[in-house]
């Protein structure tokens, strides 16, 4: 029996295309890391050249999941093997992962599809939208911390849905599973992978997230760790800053801001990221425009919501992609038609946003303008 079915039971896979709503009671996300690793390397093995994929406008937790498990199928399945990415890396603190780490990954532009016979998804799953990997090729393997959807139970192996804080920590599990050490620049990429998406262990963080951080600790550098922590930064990240301030708007326990054009898509989720300090907030949402899509990015306190489940209910209908989890998400639609026409857009859906936060009554108050609580 394959792998796939013998693993993955299809029962109890609710609507098409989402989320499951009752997951199957045996999946690989379940089971030992050691069983895990064994069912990877024998998907893996009798291939020749692996494409290693993460998410499009890809952060660090994505990017150092992808490095480590390419370097964990060159190592123990013998295989060549790539990882390559869609979209822009545009933060200053990113662009300096890459480049301080010397991190071997590539755009897709710069890579051909026919040259690979093993294709994976790391910290995204399929037909989701939000990766490179084209129509025509089915995924191989996907490891993804994010909630299971039942499209990734086709592929033959899938490790999604486990109680992880970040994608990071579960290649952490498959390393130590088979006793390889991680290079310094693989050691740090990891640490700063869940470091960045647990926010300093303070957000939806799991024993095994921990656990994972302390292992990392000695084996990373500290000083290639504080040059990415504390970049140099350009002029337009304060000038895209002003503009987020200057038109925040705060409606009650809810904080919106209409970045206009970004010059990087994933600095839409830096500035929601910031807002969520303002005292006094439960929910900040941010949006920008960048290539002809408007990306949005959700941070929620209130633990009554789910910031993924509520940002696909609010964006499936206008195409694109949408997801995330509990305390933070994200969606991509596409634009088009006339300014007005984006416009009204924009406000159709800060209207919905409001209303599913309680606050669609609030009168908006400027940031620049609000009260001290």
């Amino acid at each position: 029996m394959p792998v796939t079915q013998s693993l993955n039971s299809r029962r109890g896979t609710g609507n098409s295309g989402g989320e499951l709503a009752e997951p199957p009671p045996e999946r690989l996300a379940h089971l030992p890391a050691r069983d895990k690793l064994e069912r990877l390397l024998q998907v893996a093995r009798g291939h020749q050249k692996a494409l290693i994929l993460t998410h499009d406008n890809p952060d660090p937790d994505s990017l150092a999941a992808a490095v480590a498990l390419a370097h964990l199928l060159e190592r123990k399945a013998g295989l060549k093997a790539e990882v390559g990415y869609g979209g822009t890396i545009g933060r200053a603190e990113n662009i300096a992962f890459v480049r301080v780490l010397r991190l071997p990954i590539s755009h897709v532009s710069e890579l051909d599809f026919d040259d690979y016979d093993l294709f994976g998804l790391v910290d995204t799953q399929p037909k989701v939208g939000n990766h490179a990997l084209p129509a025509r090729l089915e995924a191989h393997l996907v490891v993804d911390h994010h909630p299971l959807r039942q499209e990734s139970l086709e592929a033959p192996f899938a490790d999604v849905g486990g109680d992880f804080g970040a994608t990071s920590t579960m290649l952490v599990e498959y390393l130590r599973a088979a006793r390889l050490e991680p290079s310094v620049e693989v050691a740090t990429a990891l640490f700063y992978g869940i470091k960045a998406d647990t926010r300093d262990l303070g957000r939806e963080t799991t024993p095994v997230d921990v656990d994972s951080y302390l292992w990392l600790f000695p084996r990373m550098d500290k000083t290639l760790l504080a040059q990415i922590e504390h970049p140099e930064l350009p002029a337009r990240y304060f000038q895209l800053y002003h503009t987020a301030y200057e038109r925040a708007k705060v409606y009650g326990t809810a904080i919106v801001t209409d970045l206009e054009e970004v010059y990087s898509p994933d600095m839409v989720a830096e500035v929601a990221e910031r807002l969520m300090f303002l005292e006094g907030m439960k929910w900040s949402l941010a949006f920008g425009t960048y290539r002809n899509q408007l990306f949005l990015s959700l941070r929620v306190k209130d633990r009554r919501m789910n910031a993924g489940r509520l940002i696909r209910e609010i964006c499936e209908d206008y195409g694109g992609s949408s997801g995330g989890h509990g305390s933070m998400a994200g969606a991509r639609l596409p634009l088009s038609g006339k300014l007005a026409q984006r416009k009204a857009l924009k406000r159709e859906l800060v209207s919905k946003f409001l209303e599913a936060f309680g606050v669609a009554d609030e009168r908006p108050v400027s940031l620049l303008y609000a009260q001290d609580s």
